[in-house]
């Protein structure tokens, strides 16, 4: 039964992502605000059909640790549904990710008009200049740097494997505040495979580390931060999945 839901979710996410997708082109022709919130009506979207389809509750919890204006949103990565969730939270992210999104219909026509952040995760040192470059610009006409410090989607509780040189280049280029943002999304979404899980998805925003720390001090802060407190919201999210299955 809940392979059967999952499919029917798959198909409304892909299916609202064109809906939207054609029905907010005007939003391509007018202001970037428009298109964010042209994004922001996707994520609540399929937040709803969470919940309807798949019995999947969303929780974004720490709102008041969000500081205004420019900053380095540095989350866990589950899911695609983190990649949706800072436009819920942020006026103006500029989200890095990698290029190829760029060829996707809908997405990549959205992400073009936004002024994301693409970059060849196989790419080298020049690589990393240009993003942290690119990043620098964004700060500067006030966006947010959305990054995901493992590169890529992790399960649950696995080790972690942050990329200091990409997080520490954004910190010392941007000098704002960092904040990291935990999750369980894992348990619900899997990175990988079509099967969503009854439960609750918990996003945590943590308070802010502070602009200026030395690259060690700020990965050791960073992973520690991230880690414990993503550590604790899968620990919950496994309570909850098991009341829901007795």
């Amino acid at each position: 039964m809940m392979m059967f839901r999952s499919l029917l979710f798959v198909i409304w996410m892909y299916g609202l992502m064109a809906v939207l997708g054609i029905l907010f082109l005007p939003a391509l022709l007018l202001p970037k605000s428009v298109t964010f919130w042209a994004i922001s009506v996707y994520a609540r979207g399929l937040i709803f059909g969470l919940r309807v389809i798949c019995g999947i509750e969303v929780e974004i919890r720490g709102r008041q640790h969000m500081p205004r204006g420019t900053m380095l949103y540095a989350g866990k990565h589950n899911c695609m549904l983190d990649v949706f969730v800072p436009f819920l939270v942020m006026p103006a992210p500029a989200i890095i990710l990698k290029q190829e999104l760029l060829w996707y219909p809908f997405l990549g026509w959205y992400a073009l008009k936004t002024a994301m952040i693409p970059i060849d995760r196989a790419g080298n040192t020049r690589t990393l200049k240009k993003m942290v470059a690119t990043a620098k610009v964004r700060a500067e006409d006030g966006r947010q740097i959305v990054i995901f410090p493992e590169g890529t989607r992790t399960e649950p509780g696995a080790a972690p494997a942050y990329h200091a040189a990409g997080i520490s280049g954004l910190a010392k280029a941007i000098e704002a505040p960092i904040v990291p943002v935990a999750t369980n999304a894992g348990l619900c979404w899997p990175g990988r495979g079509l099967k969503r899980n009854k439960g609750r998805i918990v996003y945590e925003i943590l308070p802010p580390i502070p602009a200026g720390l030395p690259r060690r001090e700020l990965m050791a802060r960073l992973q520690a931060d991230l880690e414990t407190a993503s550590d604790a919201l899968v620990d919950e999210g496994r309570d909850v999945q098991k009341y829901l299955a007795s």
